[in-house]
């Protein structure tokens, strides 16, 4: 399972929210380079930037932050925030994103982001599922719309997509633990169907091709509930307010690295 450290960005500097309420505001660094190389320091090789700001004004706004992290580190970001036109994406990949995460615009302009999907493949481009009550939300998170979580990431599936950001919004920045339940029902649901043949290494490469890649977000609290969140099958777990109220060590999630 991939560790991925977020740094959410509002004016320049990295921040978290609780339950994505722009109003809970904490920042924590100035200096969201300064983060990230301490991230890579500990053997982190992956990063979640979100711009804030972006998600509130619907377009791209602290690309130049992207751009900086990307060429002054090794770290792997998938950026979202913001990302509405092909311009947008433009701009992310050209600021050093390797992958981008589409969240309102896969819900309000489907066209769009199927067309991002088909131009970038399925390795570039992020669902970000967010979800309050089951429900789809969207506009960084101001906003729930009538879409229900998993026939949505069913339906996104059967166009391409396999990476998958699910946040439950209840549990974001609150430090009270995942949806360990949601994410199971997620990865249940998203099983690929049974593939006859003859040749099993064929057959289970297969299934593994298809199968969702579930990156858990929101709510990490402690160390332990990294293994629980592995065994379920989570491809990868983002983590925010636990490393920076010290809930979690970096020392800690380095060794969890080299040990899986």
């Amino acid at each position: 399972m991939r560790i991925i450290p977020a740094i959410d960005i509002i004016e320049g500097k990295c921040v978290r929210l609780s339950k994505g309420d722009y109003d809970t505001k904490k920042i924590y660094n100035e200096n969201p380079l300064e983060v990230a190389k301490n991230f890579e320091a500990h053997g982190i090789k992956y990063l979640h930037l979100v711009d804030l700001d972006g998600a509130k004004s619907k377009h791209i706004v602290n690309h130049k932050i992207l751009e900086q992290i990307a060429s002054k580190t090794s770290l792997k970001i998938d950026f979202g925030g913001g990302l509405k036109t092909n311009e947008d994406l433009r701009i992310a990949f050209d600021s050093g994103a390797s992958q981008i995460t589409g969240g309102s615009i896969a819900v309000k302009d489907p066209a769009v982001f199927e067309n991002w999907i088909t131009t970038y493949g399925s390795d570039k481009i992020i669902l970000g599922a967010d979800a309050q009550n089951e429900k789809i939300a969207i506009n960084g998170w101001q906003e729930e719309s009538t879409k229900d979580l998993l026939p949505f990431i069913a339906g996104y599936m059967e166009k391409g997509i396999s990476y998958v950001i699910c946040t439950d919004i209840s549990k974001d920045g609150m430090l009270e633990g995942p949806s360990f339940d949601l994410y199971e029902k997620i990865i249940r649901s998203c099983q690929p169907a049974p593939v006859k043949g003859q040749n099993k290494e064929v057959l289970r490469q297969a299934q593994r091709d298809t199968a969702i890649k579930l990156i858990a977000s929101g709510g990490i609290s402690t160390f332990e509930e990294l293994p629980r969140l592995a065994a379920l099958g989570c491809e990868g777990t983002i983590i925010g307010k636990a490393i920076y109220e010290n809930r979690i060590s970096l020392k800690q999630l380095e060794h969890f690295i080299l040990n899986q």
